[in-house]
């Protein structure tokens, strides 16, 4: 068997990734190694015959898939929160150098090498493209895979509990941030009391963005209102909203009743459409026009696992779910319009793509001379910042950088596995040598030491500086360490949305610095 795979690149670098799921999938007390599975898979393999490595050409595809696909999911929302959250990336990036600096004095201390030290750090903060910076800028060296692999069970652990202690300490001593909880979405129905004669249009103005109005009833028949329509005293009105707004539109629209206009669907009807239209990617929802083309509106946009109030300003991205009303002759026309294709949602558009990941690359191979060696953003950060910057442009004229969300998740995945495996398959033996020899307790102080000086700064500081509540908190920490199983278990224990927004501002952030200080550690 060992001959078979030797022998048969292709057949090897599959069984790496099977045994790697299998791995991956194993769940104690409810947390998983996931993608990381195939770096231990890949580690094992090897260990048993060096000739079971994977070609490294698979592994730099595999992270160039992974690290551009990252950018485009961030980039939306990383500059539109940056300069409002722009307290939270500095102490970010400031734990980061003080963990870097950790990392360079343990393995002085231990005599580690640059190397390894550049590895523990990767590992700690479990963060795949700083290890391929380190190996990058080590000629393909396994030295800091043998740091890595050692580190990185340790600092998903670590974080684990650090992220759960957040979640735990914010509920038992509260802060204000604590108590501010994004508002759910609901549709409710009112009653236009006496008196409160006005138009779509200067209730639209007032609630600016806060609310949709789906539809009215006046004397048993019900219509998607235009803008210029006046809502009359007893008039039903059904409006989705924020439940922090309801109590507004209460105050001015009328009084709640029971009654849900979307039981009857004998005029207007109500459906979720998928946007697979890639023409209508990167346009906001107001120049879609639906109203004026088909008398229909838009009250929700669902986003991966997400639900967003449907409001004028709402940029449309691929795999978008429109909850649209409208009359029921209208709705295959809308569907038309939309795509509404579950086939064209798991499409990408292959130049927007492969142009994207051919910038990023080039990106990458750019040096720059710093501290008497080169530094560059490699294979790694180049297409990470090429991705962050058209995942925020969305589109340019007929070409679609952004990929709809779930073929994005899957070529993530994808590229993760790919180039664990392969690090994994090319350092096994180097690292059984280190745990055989009196380095093992040294790599393995030194990674616990790391991932404490990261969970714990990040936390003294994010509560008594920043003030962050215990959701915010624990996607601040999940972020930081880049890990997604970090991530899954703080918004298993938590149902607040703030969790995952935490994470998704912080991980560029980190991504990039870590990279950046993983090739430093080489240099100095």
């Amino acid at each position: 068997m060992i001959d078979l795979l030797a022998d048969t690149p292709v057949l090897l670098v599959f069984v790496v990734l099977a045994v790697g799921a299998a791995l991956g999938a194993v769940k104690v007390r409810g947390v998983s190694l996931g993608p990381a599975g195939a770096l231990f898979a890949g580690l094992a393999l090897s260990a048993v015959d060096d000739r079971l490595a994977i070609a490294e050409l698979v592994g730099i595809i595999g992270l160039a898939l992974f690290t551009y696909t990252i950018g485009l999911a961030s980039g939306p929302v990383f500059f539109s929160s940056i300069r409002a959250q722009g307290r939270i990336i500095g102490v970010v990036a400031m734990v980061l150098v003080v963990v870097a600096l950790c990392a360079r004095a343990m393995s002085t201390v231990f005599d580690l090498g640059s190397g390894v030290g550049a590895g523990l750090f990767a590992g700690s903060l479990t963060n795949t493209p700083a290890l391929a910076a380190a190996v990058e800028a080590l000629d393909g060296s396994t030295e800091p895979v043998v740091g890595y692999s050692v580190a990185y069970p340790i600092g998903v652990l670590g974080m684990i509990v650090a992220a759960g202690w957040a979640l735990r300490v914010g509920r038992n001593r509260p802060l204000p941030d604590d108590h501010v909880r994004p508002a759910d979405l609901a549709t409710v129905t009112l009653e236009v009391r006496d008196g409160a004669s006005v138009t779509v249009r200067e209730l639209v103005d007032r609630f600016a963005g806060r609310a949709v109005f789906a539809r009215i009833e006046r004397d048993g028949v019900q219509f998607v209102p235009s803008a210029d329509v006046v809502v009359q005293p007893g008039d039903l009105v059904s409006v989705a909203a924020h439940d922090e707004v309801i109590p507004e539109l209460v105050a001015v629209v009328g009084g709640r009743v029971s009654l849900q206009l979307s039981d009857n669907r004998s005029h207007l009807d109500m459906r979720r459409m998928v946007v697979s239209d890639r023409r209508l990617t990167g346009r906001r929802l107001a120049d879609l026009d639906l109203y004026a083309r088909y008398g229909a509106v838009a009250t929700r946009v669902r986003r991966g696992d997400v639900d967003l109030l449907a409001h004028d300003d709402v940029t449309v991205l691929p795999g978008d779910r429109l909850r649209v009303v409208a009359p029921r002759d209208q709705m295959s026309g809308i569907a038309a319009y939309l795509g509404d294709s579950e086939r064209r949602i798991a499409e990408i558009d292959a130049l927007g793509f492969m142009v994207g990941i051919t910038v990023g690359i080039a990106l990458g191979l750019v040096k720059v001379p710093i501290l008497g060696g080169n530094f560059s953003l490699g294979n790694a950060g180049g297409p990470l910042v090429v991705g962050l910057l058209l995942g925020r442009l969305e589109r340019t004229g007929s070409i679609v950088w952004q990929p709809p969300y779930g073929a994005n998740l899957a070529l993530r995945q994808f590229g993760t596995i790919l180039f664990l495996g392969t690090v994994g398959s090319r350092s096994g033996g180097a690292l059984a040598d280190a745990l055989g020899s009196r380095r093992g307790a040294s790599l393995v102080i030194s990674a616990v030491v790391l991932v404490s000086v990261a969970a714990m700064l990040t936390i003294v500081i994010g509560r008594s500086l920043l003030r962050l509540g215990g959701a915010r908190l624990a996607g601040v920490l999940a972020g930081v360490e880049t890990q997604p199983a970090v991530l899954a278990f703080a918004a298993e224990q938590s149902s607040d949305d703030r969790v995952s927004t935490s994470y998704a501002l912080v991980f560029p952030v980190a991504m990039l610095v870590k990279i950046l200080l993983a090739q430093l550690l080489i240099l100095l």
